[in-house]
């Protein structure tokens, strides 16, 4: 079982594809690293892997848009399992903070932390990088730099944890999606579809909405993103609470196909909550 996740070692993506496989009983799990979310479902969609992991929203900083673009373009690929886990970041460096005047991570860590390195680092200026663990990588031995990682990415890279945790929010927490290429399932507590309507005119999105009302399913989550078309024209992603042993969500399907140029279901699926 090959199993994609952002990489390198070290980062909450591979705590979370651990944890995932666990939960799913997979045996003679090997870990792919890849470098960007888009390549971790590449990965999966080239039948490289047969299971990939990629992060969907973080409690803080929302929607991980580049996760629900690459949803959007392989329609074919199922989402088997969430998990929500805590996110608790550290200042990792090779010297002391008082030097540091750079600091390196993934653009939604930094956005994470950025009233703590407002406060404790005004003056440092914050470089974007493709992971937390990259940027661990990146900071090794530099007495100037310091990255915002995870306390297991000071142990690969053998850092010293300059200060922890320094995220903004203390409930900080991200879902993570395990996706696989495999018939969408019907069980579970939470569906997560997408569509896009057939015009944009008054009314189109609530109509859009009502079907879900009508059948007293919940959105536990909406968010819209450009379809790259033209401007104004945009994608919906809905998340559904789903009651046991309801037939609803096959009811709103029908109801909602006749609306939608385009509906994808990504499938029902358990959801489990570490945080």
């Amino acid at each position: 079982m090959r199993l994609a996740f952002l990489g390198p070692v070290g980062t909450y993506g591979e705590q979370a594809a651990r944890e995932l496989a666990e939960l799913e009983g997979f045996t003679g799990v090997d870990l792919v690293p890849q470098l960007g979310i888009r390549a971790v479902v590449q990965a999966l969609a080239q039948g490289l892997c047969e299971a990939a992991v990629v992060p969907v929203e973080n409690s803080v900083e929302g929607g991980v848009t580049a996760c629900l673009d690459a949803l959007w373009e392989h329609p074919d690929l199922t989402i088997s399992r969430a998990l929500v886990l805590p996110i608790r970041h550290a200042l990792l460096g090779s010297g002391p903070i008082e030097g540091v005047s750079e600091v390196l991570s993934h653009p939604q860590a930094l956005a994470q932390c950025s009233q703590w390195l407002s406060e404790h680092l005004p003056n440092a200026l914050q470089l974007p990088t493709s992971s937390t663990a990259d940027a661990a990588r990146m900071v090794a031995g530099s007495r100037f730099r310091a990255a915002v990682a995870s306390l297991q990415a000071a142990e690969e890279h053998g850092l010293e944890v300059l200060a922890y945790p320094i995220n903004d929010v203390a409930g900080n927490c991200t879902r993570f999606l395990l996706l696989r290429r495999a018939p969408r399932g019907e069980q579970g507590s939470i569906a997560s579809l997408a569509f896009s309507l057939h015009s944009n005119q008054p009314g189109a999105l609530l109509e859009a909405l009502a079907c879900f009302a009508r059948r007293g399913l919940n959105m536990s989550r909406i968010e819209s993103r450009p379809s790259k078309r033209e401007m104004g024209e945009y994608l919906f992603f809905v998340d559904l609470e789903l009651p046991a042993g309801s037939p609803a969500l096959d009811e709103v399907l029908a109801d909602l196909t006749p609306l939608c140029e385009h509906l994808h279901l990504f499938g029902a699926y358990p959801l489990t909550n570490r945080a």
